[in-house]
């Protein structure tokens, strides 16, 4: 694939690509979201609309459970970022 006619040169570029798009999000802590990309900056820091959270908790005694959650919009801190996966592109 050449990226430079796709327009991704650095990896900030697939990020900027995928504003206003759905994206999925893996945070620290066993957690994940899904949500539509309005902003973000250098710090990874992201603003996102329709948000769903999930959280993976792990109990000795209850064994592996998943919680969701929904949202209208979301302020993320970067520091809790691990990764960001675009929409995909075909």
């Amino acid at each position: 694939m050449d990226t430079t006619s796709s327009g991704i040169q650095e990896p900030f570029d697939l990020i900027r690509l995928s504003l206003s798009e759905r994206v999925f999000v893996k945070l620290r802590g066993d957690r994940e979201l899904t949500g539509v990309l309005h902003a973000y900056d250098g710090h990874m820091n992201l603003i996102l609309s329709d948000v769903e959270e999930t959280i993976m908790i792990v109990d000795q005694v209850e064994g592996f459970q998943i919680a969701r959650r929904k949202m209208d919009m979301l302020f993320v801190r970067g520091d809790g970022v691990i990764l960001v996966s675009p929409p995909s592109r075909t």
